[in-house]
């Protein structure tokens, strides 16, 4: 058992690595070779992990966006007391947070790359299904007034994606951080009931 375990820590450590790397400096231009040097292991290790480059880079965009939901529900989770507005900007944030490592290189190879895009839309589809249910939760306790939740939510991911892929910032100049502050701002604004709202 304790082979096993020691297996496990080692094969999420080095998912951790490559993660990280990936993340600051893009794929498409990276050999097993270079992952393996950069990695200090063997190419036989990183085929202990996947069978190829393409398999392992689609397992290592899986790990991220795997680890970057559980911390990003853990930044909810910890707001459960709080009101639906509080929660809504917890989540924002957390998602900020999570791609702040992540650079326009990174971002630029997922679109280009299919089994990396899919992946990516997956959790962006996620994400916007749970800022709904945020949303939703909010308008059904009285905290937010009456809107459609599933434009909401469409509008949000929509701007999501375009801070992700670095459009914003080369826009407004904002950086991600900021984009999404701004984001739970305009979104929090909207959605504060009207004081004229049932009048």
């Amino acid at each position: 058992m304790g082979v096993v375990r020691r297996g496990s820590v080692r094969r999420e450590e080095l998912f951790d690595a490559l993660v990280a790397l990936l993340l600051a400096e893009g794929f498409a231009h990276l050999t097993l070779d270079d992952v393996a040097a950069r990695l200090h292991c063997s190419k036989r290790t990183l085929y202990s992990l996947a069978g190829s480059k393409e398999q392992l880079v689609r397992a290592a965009v899986v790990h991220f966006f795997r680890g970057a939901t559980e911390r990003v529900e853990a930044a909810v989770a910890a707001d459960a007391g709080a009101g639906a507005a509080e929660q809504v900007g917890a989540y924002l944030h957390a998602v900020a947070t999570e791609l702040a490592p992540a650079s326009a290189r990174f971002f630029d190879d997922v679109a280009a790359f299919p089994p990396a895009a899919e992946v990516y839309e997956r959790n962006t589809r996620a994400a916007a299904a749970r800022v709904q249910q945020l949303v939703a939760g909010g308008v059904a306790s009285g905290a937010f007034r009456e809107v459609h939740t599933a434009f909401v939510a469409d509008v949000v991911t929509a701007t999501m994606v375009r801070i992700q892929q670095r459009q914003v910032a080369t826009s407004t100049g904002l950086d991600d951080a900021q984009a999404y502050a701004h984001l739970a701002e305009l979104l929090l604004r909207g959605l504060a009931p009207c004081a004229r709202d049932g009048a």
